[in-house]
C-alpha cells in the first residue's frame, strides 16, 4: 500500500473518532464538523512530506479544537468565550479518546428530519471522512450543490437541539432502520451507479462496508445489522465477474464464478446463517439468504430458485415494496414458467410505471417465451429509460441480437 493511500485509509478511520472528541468539548455539530475537515485535509497535504505524527488521533484532536478556538476569538461577539475556549485546547500528544463515537455519530447524520440524501452525505462527510468534492463526484453533482445539502443537514441537526452522546436504547430501536436503509443506499449506489458512464463506484460500495462493520462492531446483538453486512459481502463477492476488460456488463447467470471472491461468500454466508439462527427474520436477511443461494450454486443452472421464491413471497410479506414482487416475478417464472412472471409483472404497470427494470424483466421473460419480437421491444423500450450508460449498452445489444 501506498504512503498516501495508508494516510487516507487512517484519516477515515479516525474521522468519527476525532469529531466525537471535538463535538464532546465544543458541542456545536456543523463547527466541529467544519473543523474536522479542515483538520483532515491539513493532514493530507501535509503528512505525505512532514510524515504522520507519533499520535495522529491526538493531532488532528489538536488542530481541529484550534480552528474553532481561533473562530471564538476572531469573532467580536463571542469575546466573552475566550475563557472556556482556551480550557478547551487539547495538547497534541493527549491520549487518544477512549470509546469510539462512529454508532452516535452515525444515528446523528441520520437524523429522523432529513431527508435520505441529506443523510447519506452527512454520514459520508462525517463519518466517512469523505471530502464534499469527493461525495459530490461520487453521486454526480456540483460541489457548490452538495456543500448546499451538506450545510442543509447540519443545520437541521443543529435546530433539533439534539445533544452528542450514545443514543438511549428508544432512539436506537427508531433509528437503527434508517441508519442501515442509508447504509445500503451508499452500497447499492457504489455497486450499480444509477447514473453516468460507469457500471459502478467501488469507492462507494467499499465505504458502506467499511461503516457497516463499525455499527456490527457496536451492535453485535442485532440481526438485522449482520444481514445488511452479509447482504453486502455476499453482493460485492462478485464484483470481479461484473464487466469484460472493456468495461462491458455480464449479467449474473453469464459471468464466470471462478472470479467469485469466495472469502466473502463465506463471510457473508457465515454471518447470514447466524442471524437467521436467532428466529425472528428480517427483511435484510431475507434479501441476504437469497444473495446466499446465488453464490454457492457453483453454475447459473444449479440455481435453487425453489428456495430463492420462498425468500421472496417471505419478503413480500415484510415489505410493498414492488421491486420485490419484481424479483419474485423472475424467481416464479424460473419455477413454473414465463407465463407465470409475466402474470405478476402484471400488478405492477402502476407501482413502476415508466421504470426500465420492468421493461427489461418483462424482456427476458417474453425472450424465455420464445416471444422475441415483444422482448426486443422491451429491451429497447428498457435502454431508452436507464440512465446508466452500461445497462443502456447492455440492453440494446440484447435488443439487436433478438432482431431488427
Amino acid at each position: 500500500m501506498s504512503r498516501p493511500q495508508a494516510i487516507e485509509d487512517l484519516l477515515r478511520e479516525a474521522a468519527p473518532q476525532v469529531l466525537g472528541a471535538v463535538m464532546r468539548r465544543f458541542g456545536d455539530f456543523a463547527d466541529s464538523e467544519d473543523a474536522v475537515q479542515e483538520a483532515m485535509l491539513e493532514a493530507t497535504t501535509g503528512w505525505p512530506a512532514k510524515g504522520m505524527p507519533e499520535n495522529p488521533v491526538g493531532w488532528l484532536i489538536h488542530v481541529a479544537s484550534r480552528r474553532i478556538t481561533d473562530r471564538l476569538r476572531s469573532d467580536e461577539a463571542r469575546r466573552r468565550r475566550e475563557e472556556l475556549a482556551a480550557a478547551r485546547e487539547v495538547h497534541p500528544a493527549e491520549p487518544a479518546p477512549e470509546g469510539d463515537d462512529t454508532l452516535a455519530l452515525m444515528f446523528m447524520c441520520c437524523h429522523p428530519s432529513l431527508t435520505p440524501a441529506s443523510a447519506i452525505a452527512l454520514t459520508l462527510r462525517a463519518v466517512g471522512g469523505l471530502t464534499t468534492a469527493e461525495i459530490a463526484a461520487a453521486f454526480l453533482v456540483p460541489e457548490a450543490t452538495m456543500a448546499q445539502r451538506i450545510s442543509r443537514a447540519k443545520q437541521t441537526i443543529k435546530e433539533s437541539g439534539e445533544s452528542f452522546g450514545a443514543p438511549s436504547a428508544e432512539e436506537r430501536r427508531e433509528r437503527l432502520r434508517s441508519v442501515l436503509h442509508v447504509l445500503y443506499l451508499v452500497f447499492n449506489e457504489g455497486y450499480l451507479t444509477t447514473g453516468g458512464a460507469e457500471l459502478a463506484r467501488g469507492e462507494l460500495s467499499g465505504e458502506a462496508i467499511r461503516l457497516t462493520r463499525a455499527v456490527r462492531r457496536a451492535l453485535p446483538e442485532e440481526p438485522e445489522v449482520a444481514g445488511v453486512l452479509a447482504l453486502m459481502l455476499l453482493t460485492e463477492a462478485r464484483r470481479p465477474a461484473r464487466t469484460d476488460l472493456r468495461g462491458k456488463l455480464i449479467p449474473l447467470t453469464e459471468q464466470d464464478r471462478d472470479l467469485w471472491n469466495r472469502e466473502l461468500i463465506a463471510e457473508g454466508s457465515a454471518l447470514i446463517a447466524e442471524a437467521v439462527g436467532r428466529g425472528a427474520v428480517g427483511e435484510y436477511q431475507a434479501q441476504a439468504a437469497v444473495a446466499a443461494v446465488h453464490d454457492r450454486a457453483p453454475r447459473a443452472e444449479d440455481t435453487d430458485w425453489r428456495e430463492i421464491l420462498g425468500w421472496y413471497a417471505l419478503l413480500e410479506r415484510m415489505t410493498d415494496n414492488p421491486m420485490v414482487t419484481l424479483n419474485r416475478a423472475i424467481a416464479t417464472a424460473m419455477v413454473d414458467g414465463p407465463a407465470a412472471g409475466l402474470e405478476l409483472l402484471g400488478e405492477l404497470e402502476e407501482p413502476l410505471a415508466g421504470h426500465h427494470r420492468l421493461h427489461a424483466t418483462r424482456a427476458h421473460l417474453l425472450e424465455m417465451a420464445g416471444d422475441e419480437e415483444a422482448a426486443a421491444a422491451e429491451y429497447r423500450t428498457a435502454a431508452e429509460r436507464t440512465t446508466s450508460v452500461p445497462e443502456r449498452n447492455y440492453l440494446i445489444t440484447q435488443a439487436a441480437r433478438l432482431g431488427p
